[in-house]
């Protein structure tokens, strides 16, 4: 590629360091399509003669069809897709290949086929996202009055439905939806036609291109251009934010799936036994999903660090741009589709779930806040009522709903006996109505609205 400079070929320890066909051909739909706009408008702007854009724009399809049926074939000494794309041209259509690189880089070409392969696979997430949220609403539409714990500290705070904490994971699923969306929005940009940095002096038409290959206008600066790498981070951040919700989803579920909560039972087919105890379910597929969240995260700090010190425009170690992205989506991809599995197949136990929510006195809010209702006491010394009531309570051994009316009295002559209408866990779930709260109804409204959002409905 370069011999007309350099005397002797690269040593075979050279080739290796610079080869990148072993992941970069993963670019090779990419860069097929981005070679076919680049040629169609070198005929178009009468820099190549339609004829030699005939023939490889012909042989660019051969070699589509080829790679689709049999793979990429790896030569390290052709170091890189792009090389090895433009190589087989030449076969398949011998001298006028090698128009095809007129007014390009492969500075300019390797950063559009990378945004290209981002916003393809930025769709795939957004696909993978919404079946997850879809399978959150439809367990949620089940259990919309079905009672648990609702935790702080992972202690029993307040009861909550199983259908509000479902819609709760499809919340932060769709901020993470919209963080990819905004990453989409701003990476959709072309770098094609930048070449090397400083643009080119051929007459390209590069907003042509931009629109050939679905991108909203051609960048601005070509010194940027070729140098940036933001939407490639902007995938790892997404990615590791995504990947940090499914990672609490799945400890949610490995906790829950414990013999101590017994809240749920995890299907056969996203489970896993033991070599020696016949007994074991092991919740296996969420820890692997809690698992790559680290390696997600840790990814997108190679990245960072990779371009952290980098002064423009193109240096080599850009080369290590896409292996972060490739694995980290591949993990991502696997992740959404293993807890979306979980979440549709897994069985909950609900009457456990009402029990454990019963424990803790955890209706001691909805006392506290009838006293300031019905009493008129300021919030900070009902509270303090109810941290006595709730001792006595513990010292009798019962629920603070099963506390007789003279016991409560003893602890404040203002308790009457309207108190037992909002003492029991269903009572004190029905009242959070507040927008966004637990309360059935209130559950309900967002599931439907949920449904809408994502055709479901």
């Amino acid at each position: 590629m370069w011999g007309g400079r350099f005397a002797e070929g690269p040593s075979a320890l050279m080739r290796e360091i610079n080869a990148s066909i072993g992941f970069d051909k993963r670019l090779w739909r990419q860069d097929i399509a981005a070679s076919k706009a680049h040629a169609a408008m070198l005929a178009a702007q009468g820099i190549v003669a339609q004829a030699d854009v005939d023939a490889i724009l012909d042989g660019l399809e051969t070699i589509a069809g080829e790679y689709e049926a049999n793979g990429v074939p790896e030569d390290p000494a052709l170091e890189d897709i792009h090389m090895h794309v433009e190589a087989r041209l030449a076969e398949l259509i011998g001298p006028a290949a090698g128009r095809l690189h007129t007014a390009r880089s492969r500075n300019d070409q390797v950063t559009t086929d990378f945004r290209l392969w981002v916003r393809d696979a930025i769709d795939e997430v957004g696909a993978g996202l919404a079946a997850l949220q879809r399978a959150l609403v439809a367990r949620a539409a089940e259990h919309v009055e079905a009672i648990m714990p609702g935790f702080t500290h992972l202690q029993s705070a307040q009861p909550v439905t199983l259908g509000h904490h479902f819609m709760a994971y499809y919340e932060m699923l769709r901020r993470d939806r919209s963080r990819f969306a905004d990453a989409r929005a701003r990476m959709n940009e072309s770098p094609l036609g930048s070449a090397a940095l400083a643009g080119t002096g051929f007459p390209v038409d590069r907003e042509a291109t931009a629109l050939a290959l679905g991108f909203d206008r051609p960048t601005a600066n070509s010194l940027d251009a070729v140098s940036d790498r933001d939407f490639a981070l902007d995938y790892l951040m997404g990615a590791t934010q995504c990947a940090l919700h499914l990672s609490r989803l799945a400890e949610e579920f490995v906790l829950w799936a414990s013999q101590p909560f017994g809240f749920l039972k995890l299907s056969d087919s996203f489970s896993t036994g033991s070599s020696i105890m016949p007994q074991k379910r092991n919740p296996d597929a969420a820890e692997l999903v809690r698992g790559h969240s680290g390696r997600i995260a840790g990814l997108m700090v190679s990245l960072a660090m990779t371009m952290k010190g980098l002064p423009l425009a193109y240096s080599k170690d850009m080369q290590d741009d896409k292996e972060p992205v490739f694995q980290a989506h591949d993990l991502l991809i696997v992740s959404l589709a293993a807890m979306a599995g979980m979440v549709e197949t897994s069985g909950f136990d609900t009457d456990r779930m009402r029990a454990a929510a019963a424990a803790g006195h955890a209706t001691a809010t909805d006392l506290a806040d009838w006293l300031v209702r019905e009493a008129g006491v300021p919030f900070r010394e009902a509270h303090h009522i109810t941290g006595r009531c709730v001792r006595a309570a513990e010292e009798r051994g019962c629920a603070l709903w099963d506390l007789p009316l003279d016991a409560l009295r003893a602890v404040d002559p203002r308790i009457d006996a309207r108190v037992f209408d909002v003492l029991s866990l269903d009572a004190s779930v029905r009242s959070r109505l507040s927008f966004g709260g637990t309360a059935p109804a209130a559950v309900a409204e967002r599931i439907e609205a949920a449904k809408r959002a994502l055709g479901m409905a």
